[in-house]
């Protein structure tokens, strides 16, 4: 089905037999969030709540429950996507299997936006404090919009379609030092798509102008966080996989998208700030309180029979998590053409998205040299990290697979293929003193931190252990040692102290220099609590890649340096621990928890999912 409008998404849930209404009063100040994360969690359907606390409109998650469901979504044009992405990589293709291809042109057509003067999200008005006001985490800074889609003009050129950004990014609704009925706060990070516009706005002394909507076609808000190739603009996608033109409306505003739900129209002043946040964030932590733009809002539109589409971030997995499926499934065909020589990529959801992403490159090029030694690999590492979204990877670990073996999403066979593989003398790369996620606290300041690239490629050189050495001897204060994966051990350690935190993690590897039965474990992650850090491999991956800088926290067994090249010929070290200096972790609120609690024994459809 070509839907719309978020009701029509709703709609069509409801009769796939995929989404349950919620008609009993739910409070958007917590309690829907926690519902939305309980239903996320077990595997439960879309939900409508049609009665919310305080406010007219109904308000719809878990629209994205699984990539199954995204699936269903878009069924009627997935293929057709995915086959105009093929055409875009291999434009050979095209006469090769005209049969295959041949709906190509007409999905082509509706890739076009289209100017409006008018449309459906403009048939009603209301003020800016009349919108739910969701808030999502007990410490939040205020109400958020969970599913913005922010579209700013072109300064030079604000008639333009094809020069329309559109991006998701975070949308303070209330709270702080903003007016309830005429400010919203935009956080986002400058090198993206809105940045440029911000910055030609600041050259030219202008107002940018921004238009921020929500719900319509679902293929917007998978549009708005889709990295997306040269050539393709995110209008332009969301028209081939809505199966229709999009619809924008032109006038004396930022270009708005006409069939959405709510739109929220606007400028911002390219030069102010105000305090934005704080908002518990995808990494599973609070982003905190820092100046970023806001806009000064001149009209707020809704349509008619509207519903406001939401979801709830949190450490992951949650309902993004099928974002990131869904973009992995379309994208994955065009990284070759992007980057040469590179065959995959992945962004690991469970360590956050950002903070550690997989590669598998190639060695092309003069192989029978260094055989065992990256070469090209670093040349790619480097390209990856100079691309879009990648550029945020704070942890890079890239390998080839001449024979075609490995599976880049099965997350520990592809670290184990290369701790087989590392030689720590010569195989990390790092990037000191550089940009990275605004939203990660491990770093030296906001924005601020190091990258490393862990590359590694040839035979095997070592079996990698898979029991605890009974003869493993620790420092004071370190204690719990635990296998989290064979290669891997975690250790508790002390309390981080920032005057004493490197020092404790030195004292440990010198304790292990002479323990040949513990060196035979190539990565140890030194931690608050290993009993946490071994129970699954996604606890590992979140606390070891979110809780360290690179360039500070990686220490080794026997470390040196060597023509300015850091390395160790024992173990690796990457300190985990929370830091005094890290944003705290997402916590629930325990009276939330018990008043959902409480619905779940109350019984009913949404029971079973609670």
């Amino acid at each position: 089905m070509k839907h719309r409008s978020t009701r029509d998404v709703v709609e069509d849930l409801r009769r796939g037999q995929r989404l349950i209404e919620v008609t009993d009063e739910v409070d958007p100040h917590l309690e829907m969030a926690e519902i939305q994360r309980r239903v996320y969690a077990n595997g439960g359907p879309g939900v409508l709540f049609s009665n919310v606390r305080g406010c007219r409109f109904p308000m719809a998650s878990n629209l994205f429950a699984s990539l199954e469901q995204a699936r269903y979504l878009f069924r009627d044009t997935l293929e057709s996507v995915r086959r105009l992405i093929e055409v875009k990589v291999d434009p050979s293709a095209l006469p090769k299997r005209p049969m295959r291809y041949a709906g190509v042109p007409l999905t082509a057509m509706t890739m076009l936006p289209r100017g409006v003067r008018r449309g459906s999200v403009m048939e009603n008005s209301c003020g800016l404090s009349e919108l739910p006001q969701l808030k999502c985490w007990p410490d939040d800074g205020g109400a958020f919009v969970t599913l913005p889609q922010v579209l700013s003009a072109d300064p030079s050129a604000p008639d333009n379609l094809m020069r329309v950004n559109l991006g998701m990014y975070r949308v303070q609704l209330s709270g702080n030092e903003y007016d309830p009925q005429s400010q919203v706060g935009l956080h986002y990070q400058i090198h993206r798509g809105i940045g440029v516009h911000h910055r030609a706005a600041m050259d030219r002394g202008e107002e940018l102008r921004v238009a921020i909507t929500v719900g319509g076609s679902p293929a917007m808000s998978l549009a708005a966080v889709m990295p997306l190739p040269e050539g393709l603009t995110e209008l332009t996608f969301a028209g081939a996989l809505a199966g229709r033109r999009t619809r924008m409306i032109r006038g004396d505003h930022a270009p708005v998208y006409a069939d959405a739900d709510f739109a929220i129209v606007g400028r911002i002043d390219p030069t102010a700030t105000m305090p934005e946040g704080p908002f518990g964030d995808h990494l599973g932590y609070y982003s905190l309180e820092h100046p970023f733009p806001f806009m000064r809002v001149d009209k707020v539109w809704h349509r008619d029979g509207a519903v406001w589409p939401f979801t709830v971030v949190g450490r992951p997995p949650q309902e993004d998590t099928t974002f990131g499926q869904l973009i992995h499934e379309l994208t994955d065909p065009i990284i070759p053409s992007v980057i040469p020589g590179v065959k995959a990529v992945h962004a690991v959801d469970a360590s956050g998205v950002h903070p550690l992403l997989l590669a598998i490159g190639s060695e092309r090029y003069m192989s029978y040299l260094n055989a065992a030694e990256p070469q090209e690999l670093l040349t790619q590492a480097n390209a990856i990290l100079g691309n879009g979204q990648l550029s945020l990877a704070k942890y890079l670990w890239i390998t080839d697979d001449p024979r075609d073996e490995l599976k880049i999403h099965e997350i520990g066979a592809f670290l184990q293929h290369i701790l087989r593989r590392i030689d720590w003398r010569r195989d990390l790369h790092f990037h000191t003193r550089t940009t990275i996620d605004t939203l990660d606290y491990s770093g030296t300041g906001l924005n601020q931190g190091s990258k490393v690239v862990i590359a590694a490629r040839g035979e095997a050189l070592r079996e990698l252990p898979h029991t605890l050495p009974s003869d493993l001897s620790l420092p004071e204060g370190f204690r719990d040692a635990r296998v989290v994966m064979p290669g891997v051990l975690a250790i508790s350690a002390p309390k981080h102290e920032t005057e004493t935190g490197r020092q404790q993690v030195s004292e440990l590897a010198d304790a292990l220099a002479n323990q040949d039965t513990v060196k035979s474990y190539p990565l140890i992650t030194v931690c608050d609590d290993a009993e946490f850090a071994a129970a699954n491999l996604n606890n590992w991956l979140w606390l070891t890649f979110t809780r360290s800088n690179p360039a500070i926290d990686i220490a080794g067994v026997d470390e040196f340096v060597l023509d300015k090249h850091w390395g160790c010929r024992g173990p690796l070290l990457i300190d985990a621990r929370v830091k005094p200096h890290h944003a705290p972790p997402l916590i629930e609120d325990r009276e939330t928890l018990a008043k959902v609690d409480a619905r779940a024994a109350r019984g009913g459809p949404l029971a079973r999912y609670l």
